[in-house]
């Protein structure tokens, strides 16, 4: 028995630390192609990795790094309500008739009455701000000349954990600056994430055993 509390405590140890799932476009970096063997067709001029001399230096080929303005910000706000009335009157009466049985009952009125009342609102509100920068890495050229590029920022804080800011999305060349520069809003397909991992972040998160009951009990 105390083998096995030492395995699970092994188990739980091992998992202390590990990187955080991702939803970003993998693989999250990526090395340029090696130039293909080519016989030489200039002194300075190469067709096979041609970059001329005046052109700016923006990312373009597998394996170029691009710079990320992260300048996201979102607002959201929903309110709804709702409400029912319902009543129901009944009155019955039995009348005295002369020669019926059941004399008892006769002069005797029923009455019953019900009703019904329902009222609910419910609102939402979100806002959210990130800024900041992160720099990523063309992980493919399209046909269409557009850059799929994907990049993680890794933080360590004392005794905090670790911060991880992932980013990838879809790039067109034409909103590139000459600082070989993009906003975040101007990409396509764009996901971003910034998640912790730490004892703080565990601490917060609900144990497996807890979200069973959560799961199962019906109150």
């Amino acid at each position: 028995m105390s083998r096995i509390l030492l395995l699970c405590l092994l188990l739980l140890m091992g998992c202390v630390g590990t990187t955080p799932p991702t939803m970003v476009h993998q693989p999250m970096t990526a090395r340029p192609a090696e130039p293909s063997a080519q016989a030489g067709n200039g002194a300075i001029y190469q067709t096979g990795a041609v970059r001329p001399l005046f052109e700016d230096r923006r990312a373009r080929m597998v394996g170029d790094t691009l710079t990320i303005v992260l300048v996201e910000k979102s607002g959201a706000t929903k309110s709804s309500s709702s409400s029912a009335n319902r009543s129901d009157t009944l009155t019955a009466g039995i009348p005295t008739i002369s020669g019926m049985p059941g004399k008892t009952f006769q002069g005797l009125s029923i009455s019953a009455s019900d009703a019904s009342k329902f009222a609910g609102s419910g609102g939402s509100a979100a806002n959210n701000t990130f800024t900041g920068t992160i720099t990523v890495t063309v992980i493919e050229a399209l046909p269409n000349g557009n850059l799929l590029v994907s990049g993680e920022k890794k933080l360590s804080i004392n005794q905090g954990g670790d911060e991880f800011i992932r980013f990838s999305g879809v790039v067109n060349p034409a909103n590139i600056t000459t600082a070989n520069t993009v906003q975040s809003v101007q990409v396509a397909d764009a996901r971003l994430e910034y998640k912790q991992n730490g004892y703080i972040d565990s601490a917060q998160v609900m144990g497996w055993l807890a979200r069973f009951f959560l799961t199962v009990l019906p109150f």
